[in-house]
């Protein structure tokens, strides 16, 4: 239970191994509440000294493009945080391949329609994830409190 809501912007969290080398049981003083307790503020104490970290899904992204229009949409493409990883030819048109964050792609259709006028086309997948950069994190926690804050005042 103590791993749904993460120190980290309160996100759960995920790949954590952990290890209970003592503990005792008394009669009197040894409940499942007693334990869940102790369990929570072990696991919030270790969390504060290691280092945890935010990720974020990441997408490979291949971005069909006429060749004129390559240099707005790479732009575009970096604006977003996302890597390019090398280009491709096919016809009069450009395959830029790229690896973008999910949150940072989800409203691109929009903008590459505007940017190509309706001649580009993209294709993603799920490629794994990494680390969000610190001064996101930081915006993202405080969002998420603002969000806490606004619900618990209702």
């Amino acid at each position: 239970e103590a791993l749904q809501h993460g120190i980290v912007a309160g996100f759960p969290i995920v790949d954590i191994r952990v290890a209970v080398y003592d503990g005792t049981h008394h009669p009197v003083d040894s409940s499942e509440l007693a334990f869940k307790m102790a369990g929570s503020m072990a696991l919030k104490q270790a969390l504060e000294s290691a280092h945890s970290t935010l990720l974020e899904p990441i997408m490979s992204v291949e971005v069909l493009v006429p060749d004129d229009l390559v240099g707005p949409v790479i732009g575009d493409l970096n604006s977003r945080r996302g890597r390019i990883q090398g280009m491709a030819t096919k016809g009069h048109n450009q395959i830029v391949k790229a690896f973008v964050p999910l949150a940072e792609i989800l409203t691109y259709a929009p903008s590459l329609t505007s940017l190509t006028a309706g001649k580009g086309s993209y294709v993603m997948e799920f490629s794994g994830y990494e680390e969000v950069p610190k001064d996101l994190v930081n915006r993202i926690a405080e969002e998420q409190r603002k969000e806490k804050e606004a619900v618990s005042s209702h």
